[in-house]
């Protein structure tokens, strides 16, 4: 009686256990077939952009195991490197990576090294440059010394915006063998958005820093002469900068000088809270009492 008992109790715990076996069986993970590649996880970004060698690059070529074969060149005008053995090689417009193979590629079938292992080393970037002209505090140009250098990177290497600067970047330049013309406002760089403004720069490329914008005050204020016109500043604020009226001074004699846009200068009377523009002359007359 007591086999019959226990029997049940038996069958019924090797149930549970063969349950509980198959659900482990599912959730568990299977093994990779051999050779088969694993699968990503999460998104997989691309390596960064690699610098591209340029006419005037001054470069280092060593072959491992291959001391007499070490080179220090200039890329050519036309692109070209005169390597022993090789004679002309073609690296202009080519990565590191993409020049090593194609000189490794050459040895290799020449039969002059077996299994050939190429080193490039860039001594001094000339091919790639671009110029920052204008109101910078260090302009000229600046190599391009990897292929992701954005705007931003090269207003540093300009050592930023002189003190006579404005707010007005002009990018320059060739996009697609068409002619290239961006006008970029330089807060927006540093906004919520301004990675979309920080454009790469590329080859040939000129930064253009404007001047900031002047306003003129003359007659009844306290410090007559120019202005430097700063973001929003409004008629009030541009005579406060002025020192304000003179006892002589009248608001009613307040007039705005402005040249419109078909280049004729237009006498206004704007409210103290309107906006200045640059160029603008304010004129303030003597009162008659």
């Amino acid at each position: 009686m007591m086999n019959q008992r226990r029997f049940p109790i038996l069958a019924a715990a090797l149930l549970a256990l063969a349950v509980s076996t198959g659900a482990l069986a599912q959730t568990a993970p299977r093994a990779a077939a051999p050779g088969a590649q694993p699968a990503p996880v999460g998104n997989v970004t691309g390596a960064a952009a690699e610098y591209r060698l340029g006419s005037g690059d001054a470069i280092k070529i060593t072959v491992f195991q291959n001391p007499d074969m070490t080179l220090e060149t200039r890329v050519t005008e036309a692109g070209t490197i005169s390597f022993p053995l090789l004679g002309a090689v073609r690296v202009g417009g080519l990565s590191i990576s993409e020049a090593e193979n194609r000189i490794a590629d050459g040895l290799r079938k020449g039969n002059f090294v077996k299994q050939p292992q190429v080193t490039i080393l860039v001594l001094k970037v000339t091919g790639n440059q671009a110029s920052v002209l204008g109101q910078v505090n260090q302009p000229g140009r600046y190599p391009l010394e990897v292929a992701d250098t954005h705007l931003t990177d090269l207003l540093a290497n300009a050592r930023g915006v002189a003190t006579t600067g404005g707010d007005l970047l002009v990018l320059t330049g060739t996009r697609a063998g068409k002619a290239f013309r961006l006008e970029i406002d330089l807060p927006t760089l540093f906004g919520p958005n301004g990675r979309e403004q920080d454009l790469i720069v590329q080859n040939g490329d000129v930064l253009w820093v404007d001047r900031f914008p002047m306003i003129y005050i003359y007659g009844e204020v306290q410090r007559p002469g120019q202005i430097r016109l700063e973001r929003g500043m409004t008629l009030l604020q541009g005579l406060a900068a002025g020192g304000g009226l003179t006892l002589r001074g009248t608001e009613r004699g307040i007039r705005v000088h402005r040249k419109g846009s078909d280049g004729k200068v237009q006498e206004l009377k704007p409210a103290m809270d309107e906006s200045l523009q640059g160029g603008d002359v304010i004129f303030v007359r003597e009162s008659l009492f």
